[in-house]
C-alpha cells in the first residue's frame, strides 16, 4: 500500500494601508517603491511585512510589475525585483513571492500537493493579453497540475467602480469573457475579477476563492483611481516550512 505524498502548508496574507511608517498621501504601509513615496519609509514597512508573516526581509522577491504577461521561476532569493515580469513562480519553501496592486487584481495560486505556487499582477491589461494562461503553463511545467491548483483572488476594482469607455469594454471582453459590466452610475465598466475567475474555472483550476472588497470603496485600502498619487498593498503567498 502506498501513501499519498505530503501536502505543504501554503500561507497568503493581504496588507491593508494600516499600520506602516509612510507619510500622507501614502500613510501608511506602502509596499511600492516606484510611486513617489520616502525609499526610507518603504524600507522599513517591507522590514514590518517579513516581520509580521515570520520571515527575513531577504525571503520576499518583489516584481518590477510593468503590466505585461512575463512569468519568471524563481529558485531562491533576489536581491533586487525581478524585473519586467509580472508574475512569479517558485517550489521552495520559505520563499515568499509578492504582487502589489491599487485596484488591479492579485491572484495567488498554489498546488499545495506538489509544492507550487504563484503571485500574480492581473490589470486590465495584463489579463487582457494572457497573463493567467502563462502563469498555469509555468506552474505546470514545474510539477503542477491545473485541476490541483487554487486561487485567491485579492481587492481590486469592482465592476460597480472600475468606469471606463465603452470600446474598451468591447475590447477586454472580446479578449476575457465575463469581464464586461456596468457600474453604480449606468456606464460602461469591466470586472476583471469575474473574467478572470471565468478563465481559471474554463482552465480547469480546481477551486477559487475571492477577496470581495472593491479598492475604490474600501478606503483601508490603496487606490490608484480614488486618488492618484498613492501607494500600494501587497499580495504575498508562500509555503511555510516550519508548518
Amino acid at each position: 500500500m502506498t501513501s499519498a505524498p505530503p501536502t505543504v502548508t501554503v500561507r497568503r496574507v493581504t496588507t491593508t494601508r494600516a499600520g506602516g511608517f509612510s507619510v500622507a498621501p501614502y500613510d501608511s504601509f506602502n509596499l511600492g517603491d516606484h510611486v513617489g513615496d520616502d525609499p526610507e519609509a518603504v524600507r522599513r514597512n517591507r522590514i514590518r511585512l517579513a516581520e509580521g508573516i515570520g520571515l527575513t526581509p531577504d525571503r520576499l522577491v518583489w516584481m518590477e510589475q510593468v503590466h505585461g504577461r512575463n512569468v519568471e521561476i524563481v529558485d531562491g532569493p533576489r536581491a533586487e525585483p525581478v524585473p519586467v515580469t509580472d508574475a512569479l513562480v517558485t517550489t521552495v519553501p520559505g520563499l515568499a513571492l509578492v504582487v502589489l496592486t491599487a485596484d488591479c487584481v492579485p491572484i495567488l495560486l498554489s498546488d499545495d500537493e506538489a509544492g507550487v505556487i504563484a503571485a500574480v499582477h492581473a490589470g486590465r491589461i495584463g489579463a487582457r493579453i494572457g497573463i493567467v494562461p502563462r502563469v498555469l503553463e509555468a506552474m505546470v511545467s514545474v510539477g503542477a497540475r491545473v485541476e490541483r491548483i487554487g486561487a485567491f483572488l485579492g481587492p481590486a476594482a469592482s465592476g460597480r467602480q472600475y468606469e471606463v469607455p465603452a470600446a474598451m469594454r468591447a475590447d477586454v471582453e472580446a479578449h476575457l469573457p465575463g469581464s464586461a459590466t456596468t457600474t453604480v452610475r449606468k456606464t460602461p465598466g469591466l470586472d476583471l475579477r469575474a473574467g478572470i475567475s471565468r478563465q481559471l474555472t474554463e482552465a480547469g483550476v480546481g477551486g477559487i476563492a475571492l477577496d470581495p472588497r472593491c479598492t475604490i470603496e474600501d478606503k483601508t485600502l490603496f487606490s490608484h483611481r480614488r486618488g492618484a498619487p498613492t501607494g500600494r498593498i501587497a499580495g504575498v503567498i508562500w509555503m511555510d516550512p516550519t508548518a
